[in-house]
C-alpha cells in the first residue's frame, strides 16, 4: 500500500470549469420537463403572498443588458421570496402597441396605403407576437422563472377590455375631456406625445429682440413707442396674439437714440447691453398692470396684439414683456384663456405652416425662422439677431425636435385629483431609491393634464362616439358595450365595424335625430395601455392580487410606467397600485458612456451567454449597485468570471472533502465540535443572517461582497487552509475530521441555497452532489438563522485570536523574505504573549500550531523575549527553521521522523494513524 493511499484526498466529479453555455441549457430543459416553477408554486400555495408586478418591456428588437439587469433582478427577488416563506408567482408581460411597431412594419415593405386600417393592424399584431416570442426565449435563457406560457400582453383582448373599462370609470368621474390646447407634437412621428415620451438634447437656436409698435397706448403711450419682446422661436411669431407683462413689475419708457421703447426696469441694463444702446433716457415709469389692454401692431401681419397680465413672467432673461402665442405654449395658453384668446396654431401634422400663416404656407416650421427674421429686418422691427445653444425637447423615439402645438386632443384631467396622488406618494408607498419619492412627487406636482389621444392606428381605440351635432358620447352604457365587444373580438373590432354596429342595440341620442353616429379614430397613449396593467393583470389573474407588493423598473419609469400606473389607479381606486417601488439606473459601457450601436460599445446578453453563460450575467447583476447607473464591459465580465470561479472552486473543495460524509451518520453535534469548528459554524451563521437581511433590503451588491469575502478570507485563506491538515491526514472516521466535515457540509448546503436566486444553474449542479431530500434546490427553503450557546463569547475569543494570527503571519512573512523559511510548515514559532493573549490561546481549545500551519509552536515567558523576536504591543514572535525532517505523509517537520523502525519517513501523529487504520502501509514500508 502506497503512502498516498492512506490520505483522504478529496474526490468529486463536480468539475472545476462549469461549461455554463452548454450545461445551463440542459438544466433549463430539466426544470421545464419537471415543471419546477409550478412545483414551487404548489409548495407555497397557502403561504403569504408577495406579488412583484412585471413592467412590460416593449416588444421590439433584441434584449439588451438593461433588460437583463431588470429581469434578473426581479428573478432574484422572486426566487428569494419563494424560498423564504412566500407565495411569489411571476407573470411576465409585454407592451405591444405603439409607433415603433407601426414603423417597423412599414419599414419591412408593407404599403399601409393599400390596406385597410384593420388589415394593417393585423400585420402589426403578428409582428408584435414574433417579437414577444423571441424576447421570451431570451429571458428564459437568462434563467428567469415564471409563467412564460401564460404571460400578459397589452394586445390581449382580456387586457384591452379592462383598459377600456378603466377609461370608462375615469370618464364617469369627469376626468376625461376634449380640448384645444398646446401639447407636445412630434412632426417626425406625426403624433402627439406625452411628457414621458420627451427627452432633451442641445440645439442651436436663434435669439431675437423684436419691436411691437404701439397702436393704442390708452393715453399713457403714444404710437411712436414700441414694446420689446425677446424670443428663441421666431417661427411662433405668426401665432402671436398678445404680449404678457407681470402686473407687479416696474416697467420704464425709455428713449434710446431717436426711438422710444418699453422694457422692465430691472432688465434695462441687460437690454441696453444686448442692443448696444450707449445713451438711454428714462422718460416714465409704471406698473405692469397699467399696460393691460393696450394694443400693439403685429410685426408683419395686419392685426394687433393685446397687452395682458400674467404671473408666469420673470426677470431672469429677456425684456419682461413675453411674446404670447396661446397655440404654442402651456403658459401662453393658460393666460390666453383668461383673456378669451382662442389658440392659433397654423402648423399641420408634419410641422408645416397652413394657410393661416400667409406667406409661409407649406414651409417646414424650422425653415421659417430665417424667412421671418428677414421680414422683421425689412420692416425695421428686428432689433437684434444672435444664436445660442440650449436644451430642447425631442421625440425619444425618432430623436427629432418636437414643438408645442394646439390641436384638439383628449385629456385626462390631473388637476381634479392631483392632491390625492401627491398624498398617496407621501403616505402610502415605500420608495426604495433615496430620490424616488422626490422625483415622482415633483413630476406629479408640476405636470399638466395628460394628453391621452394619439393620431396612430396600432393601439387601443378611444371608445368615444360622436352624435350628428358633434357632441362626444362617453356613457357607462356605451363604454361597457364596447368593452364587452373588445373582450370577445379584440380591439380590431373597433376598426372593422361601423359606429352603429359598435353601439348597444337600439341606442339613441338627442344629438342624432337621424340616428347617425361616427366614432373616434385616435387611439390611447401607450402609457395608458401599460398604466392599466393593475386593472388588466393584477385584478384579472387569479394568482395575483391588487395592489402589488412591488414595482421594479428603470429610473426612467418615474415619468413613465410608475407615473401612469399611479395616475390611473388613484383615479379609479383611490390608492396606489403598488406598496413598494424599486428603481434601477441605466447600463453604461466600461467607461461610463451610454451604449449605442454607432459607438460600437454595446454588449448583447445573447453573446455573453454563448461565451460565458447566463450565470455570469446574473452574478454581474448581483455585483453592481443598481440604484445608480452601472457599467459593463468585456473586462468587467471577465472579472466577474474570476469571482464565479472562486465561488465554484470553493464549493468544489467542500464537495470533494465531504464525498465520504453522510450527514445522517457522521454529523457531529455543535457542542461536540472543537473550538475552530464551533467558531466557523457561528461565523457562517452570521453570514446567513447578513445575506438574508440583504435579500430583504434588495441589496444584491452587499450579498455579492459578503459571499466573496467569506469564500476568499474566511474559507480559502483561513479555514480550508487549516482544514487540509485534518481532512486529508486524520483517520477517515476520526472525530476531528468528521467534525470538520459536518461544518463543510453545512456550509455547502446553506451557501448553495442562499446563492440559488443569483446562480440557479450552478446551484442546481451543486445540489446533485449533496444528499438533501428535495429533488431541486429551488424547492428547498432558505436556511434559518440559529442561536448558539455562548456564541458572542466564542466570536470575541476568535476575534482576539485573529489579531494574534495577523501578527504571527507578519513575522512569518519577514522570516520568509529573510530566507529563514520557505513555506510556513518549515517554521518553528515561539510566542511571548501577555497574560491576556496567553489566556485567549488557552481558551480556544485547539492546536494553535495547526491553526497557524507551522510545524512547531511554543509559548514562552514574555520576560525572556529575545532581541531577535518581532515585537508587538501584546505579543512578541520569534520564527526559526523547524528542527527535524519532513514527514512524507503530512509534510510537517518533526524530530520524530526517523525514529520509527517500521515507518522511518513519518511523524508520530501519522504513525499512530497508520498503526490503527492502515497497518498494511507500515508492512509495506518495512518491506
Amino acid at each position: 500500500m502506497k503512502m498516498k493511499d492512506t490520505l483522504n484526498l478529496g474526490k468529486t466529479k463536480f468539475k472545476m470549469r462549469g461549461n455554463l453555455p452548454v450545461r445551463e441549457a440542459e438544466w433549463q430543459k430539466e426544470w421545464e420537463e419537471a415543471d419546477v416553477y409550478h412545483q414551487r408554486q404548489k409548495i407555497n400555495e397557502n403561504k403569504p403572498s408577495f406579488i412583484l408586478h412585471d413592467g412590460p418591456p416593449y416588444a421590439n428588437g433584441d434584449i439588451h443588458m438593461g433588460h437583463a439587469l431588470n429581469k434578473i433582478s426581479k428573478d432574484i427577488i422572486i426566487r428569494q421570496k419563494s424560498m423564504s416563506g412566500y407565495r411569489a408567482p411571476y407573470v411576465p408581460g409585454w407592451d405591444t402597441h405603439g409607433l415603433p411597431i407601426e414603423q417597423a412594419v412599414t419599414n419591412s415593405g408593407v404599403d399601409r396605403k393599400k390596406l385597410t386600417v384593420a388589415a394593417f393592424r393585423k400585420i402589426c399584431e403578428e409582428y408584435a407576437w414574433k417579437q414577444v416570442n423571441k424576447q421570451r426565449e431570451d429571458f428564459k435563457r437568462l434563467g428567469v422563472a415564471g409563467e412564460w406560457d401564460h404571460p400578459y400582453v397589452t394586445l390581449d383582448p382580456v387586457y384591452e377590455e379592462q383598459q377600456i373599462r378603466l377609461f370608462g370609470k375615469m370618464a364617469e368621474k369627469g376626468y376625461i375631456y376634449k380640448g384645444l390646447k398646446p401639447i407636445y407634437w412630434s412632426p417626425s412621428s406625426e403624433s402627439s406625445l406625452a411628457e414621458a415620451e420627451i427627452e432633451y438634447k442641445d440645439v442651436k437656436s436663434p435669439s431675437i429682440y423684436v419691436a411691437f409698435d404701439v397702436v393704442d397706448g390708452k393715453g399713457k403711450l403714444d404710437d411712436a413707442t414700441s414694446f420689446i419682446i425677446w424670443t428663441t422661436t421666431p417661427w411662433t411669431l405668426p401665432s402671436n396674439l398678445a404680449i404678457t407683462v407681470h402686473p407687479d413689475f416696474d416697467y420704464v419708457l425709455v428713449k434710446a437714440g431717436e426711438k422710444k421703447y418699453v422694457v422692465a426696469r430691472d432688465l434695462l441694463s441687460n437690454v441696453s447691453s444686448e442692443l448696444g444702446w450707449d445713451e438711454v433716457e428714462v422718460l416714465d415709469e409704471f406698473k405692469g398692470k397699467d399696460l393691460e389692454y393696450m394694443t400693439a401692431q403685429h410685426p408683419f401681419y395686419d392685426r394687433t396684439s393685446m397687452l395682458i397680465l400674467g404671473d408666469h413672467v420673470t426677470l431672469d432673461a429677456g425684456t419682461g414683456l413675453v411674446h404670447t402665442a396661446p397655440g404654442h405654449g402651456e403658459d401662453d395658453y393658460m393666460v390666453g384663456k383668461k383673456y378669451h384668446l382662442e389658440p392659433l396654431s397654423p402648423i399641420d401634422d408634419k410641422g408645416c405652416f397652413t394657410t393661416e400663416a400667409p406667406g409661409l404656407e407649406g414651409m417646414y416650421y424650422d425653415k421659417a425662422n430665417k424667412v421671418i427674421t428677414e421680414w422683421l429686418e425689412k420692416n425695421g422691427q428686428l432689433l437684434k439677431l444672435s444664436f445660442f445653444t440650449h436644451s430642447y425637447p425631442h421625440d425619444w423615439r425618432t430623436k427629432k425636435p418636437v414643438i408645442f402645438r394646439a390641436t384638439p386632443q383628449w385629456f385626462a384631467s390631473i388637476d381634479q385629483f392631483r392632491q390625492e396622488i401627491l398624498d398617496v406618494i407621501e403616505q402610502d408607498v415605500k420608495w426604495w431609491h433615496p430620490s424616488g419619492k422626490t422625483r415622482i412627487y415633483n413630476m406629479v406636482r408640476d405636470r399638466g393634464d395628460w394628453v391621452i389621444s394619439r393620431q396612430r392606428v396600432w393601439g387601443v381605440p378611444l371608445p368615444i362616439f360622436y352624435a350628428e351635432n358633434g357632441e362626444p358620447i362617453i356613457t357607462p352604457e356605451t363604454i361597457n358595450h364596447v368593452a364587452t365587444l373588445v373582450g370577445e373580438h379584440g380591439s380590431n373590432v373597433w376598426f372593422e365595424r361601423e359606429a352603429k354596429d359598435l353601439l348597444p342595440e337600439g341606442f339613441t341620442h338627442p344629438g342624432s335625430p337621424n340616428q347617425q353616429f361616427t366614432k373616434e379614430t385616435d387611439i390611447m397613449d401607450v402609457w395608458f395601455d401599460s398604466g392599466s396593467s393593475h386593472a388588466g393583470v393584477l385584478r384579472t389573474r387569479p394568482e395575483l392580487s391588487f395592489p402589488a407588493d412591488m414595482y421594479l423598473e428603470g429610473s426612467d419609469q418615474y415619468r413613465g410606467w410608475f407615473n401612469s400606473s399611479l395616475t390611473t389607479s388613484v383615479a379609479v381606486n383611490d390608492q396606489a397600485p403598488y406598496k413598494n417601488v424599486l428603481s434601477q439606473g441605466f447600463v453604461m459601457d466600461g467607461e461610463g458612456k451610454k451604449m449605442s450601436k454607432s459607438l460600437g460599445n454595446t454588449i448583447l446578453p445573447e453573446k455573453v451567454i454563448k461565451q460565458m453563460g447566463a450565470d455570469i450575467i446574473r452574478l454581474w447583476t448581483a455585483s453592481v449597485d443598481y440604484e445608480y447607473d452601472v457599467r459593463v464591459s468585456t473586462e468587467i465580465l471577465q472579472q466577474i468570471s474570476e469571482s464565479y470561479r472562486k465561488i465554484r472552486n470553493t464549493i468544489r473543495f467542500l464537495l470533494a472533502n465531504t464525498s465520504d460524509f453522510d450527514p445522517k451518520q457522521h454529523s457531529v453535534a455543535f457542542e461536540d465540535l472543537n473550538g475552530l469548528d464551533q467558531y466557523m459554524t457561528i461565523r457562517f451563521n452570521q453570514i446567513v443572517k447578513k445575506i438574508r437581511e440583504d435579500y430583504e433590503a434588495y441589496d444584491f451588491s452587499s450579498i455579492y461582497q459578503t459571499v466573496m469575502n467569506f469564500v476568499t478570507v474566511d474559507l480559502s485563506q483561513f479555514y480550508l487552509d487549516i482544514a487540509k491538515d485534518i481532512v486529508y491526514i486524520d483517520a477517515p472516521n476520526g472525530h476531528d475530521r468528521r467534525a470538520m466535515q459536518t461544518v463543510f457540509y453545512d456550509i455547502a448546503v446553506k451557501l448553495t441555497k442562499l446563492l440559488t436566486p443569483i446562480l440557479p444553474h450552478t446551484c442546481e449542479e451543486v445540489w446533485n452532489y449533496l444528499t438533501e431530500e428535495e429533488a431541486f434546490v429551488q424547492l428547498s427553503e432558505f436556511p434559518e438563522v440559529e442561536n448558539f450557546e455562548h456564541q458572542d463569547e466564542i466570536l470575541a475569543d476568535w476575534r482576539t485570536f485573529m489579531e494574534t494570527r495577523d501578527k504571527v503571519l507578519k513575522a512569518l512573512e519577514v522570516a520568509r523574505n529573510e530566507k529563514i523559511i520557505g513555506k510556513s510548515f518549515e517554521a518553528e514559532v515561539t510566542l511571548y504573549p501577555t497574560s491576556s493573549v496567553k489566556e485567549n490561546l488557552e481558551k480556544l481549545g485547539a492546536n494553535i500550531g495547526q491553526l497557524l500551519i507551522v510545524s512547531d509552536l511554543k509559548i514562552a515567558d514574555p520576560t525572556q523575549t529575545p532581541d531577535s523576536a518581532m515585537k508587538f504591543d501584546d505579543l512578541a514572535v520569534e520564527v526559526t527553521h523547524a528542527h527535524g525532517e519532513t514527514c512524507e505523509r503530512c509534510r510537517i517537520i518533526s524530530e520524530e521522523v526517523g525514529t520509527f523502525e517500521d515507518a522511518p519517513t513519518i511523524c508520530g501523529r501519522c504513525h499512530a494513524i497508520l498503526e490503527e487504520h492502515y497497518p498494511e502501509a507500515l508492512t509495506a514500508e518495512m518491506e
